[in-house]
């Protein structure tokens, strides 16, 4: 959270990068729960930044969002570590060196960050203002970093498994970590997930749980999602898995 480390290489060398972002991708085992992530940063970092440090309510309810960004972050981080690593490592010896190292940073920093939003929530009135700054500054850096880190993974870290594995090894590697995830994880992955995605892309994932879904917990994942949702992406989605547009709308 140095403002002073000097930044890495550029990310975006035209031509080479635009040619590389318009060249048909494998599965990308990184996609879905960047996206995810994304827009629980870039929501919660929004939400530290307009905070009014004069309203409790509004305190205890845009700490709280951090902190599950922060659980949701080093949950990550794990499953990363255990599941991706583990397998570019088994095959391309030293290959998640740079992407282990940005963990471990990023490790200290979820702890200096949770530490900074209890120390803002304890603080009193008089100091609340320059506490809530300093950490909006702070997680804003955290997730700019952040946000470089997954774009190296989703590219340097996918080409080196799509080298070493088949797209059906990555979906067995998909479905064993999935497996390892508690349902109130899964259900925080679709809240920050499904409205992230195109309204093609949401179609396709909410129309392959359906498939495997009963129907009452399938009916009672849109009404959880339908609020994150804006109107002309739940008409689509809504059409697309068969069900009122109507459905769960308020009374």
């Amino acid at each position: 959270m140095n403002p002073t480390t000097p930044t890495r290489e550029p990310l975006l060398n035209a031509p080479k990068a635009q040619a590389a972002a318009i060249a048909p991708e494998r599965y990308n085992i990184y996609a879905g729960v960047h996206r995810a992530l994304r827009n629980l940063m870039s929501d919660t970092l929004m939400r530290v930044g307009r905070l009014d440090v004069s309203d409790d309510e509004e305190m205890d309810a845009t700490l709280s969002q951090l902190e599950l960004l922060l659980r949701f972050c080093r949950s990550h981080i794990e499953h990363e570590n255990d599941f991706l690593h583990t397998a570019i490592e088994a095959r391309q010896p030293a290959g998640a060196t740079r992407t282990s190292a940005d963990h471990l940073e990023h490790c200290a920093t979820i702890g200096a960050l949770g530490d900074e939003a209890a120390a803002l929530a304890a603080a009193g009135a008089a100091e609340r203002p320059a506490r809530a700054l300093r950490l909006y500054r702070h997680l804003a850096l955290f997730v700019a970093e952040n946000f470089q880190h997954m774009h190296i993974e989703e590219t340097a870290n996918a080409a080196l498994l799509w080298a070493h594995y088949t797209d059906a090894e990555l979906h067995s590697i998909h479905d064993r970590l999935v497996a390892t995830l508690a349902p109130q994880e899964n259900l925080l992955m679709a809240r920050w997930l499904v409205p992230a995605s195109s309204p093609t892309e949401r179609a396709g994932m909410m129309m392959a749980l359906q498939q495997h879904t009963p129907p009452e917990a399938f009916l009672g994942l849109l009404m959880h999602l339908r609020p994150h949702v804006d109107a002309g992406g739940w008409a689509k989605l809504a059409r697309a898995v068969g069900v009122s547009e109507s459905l769960g709308a308020a009374t």
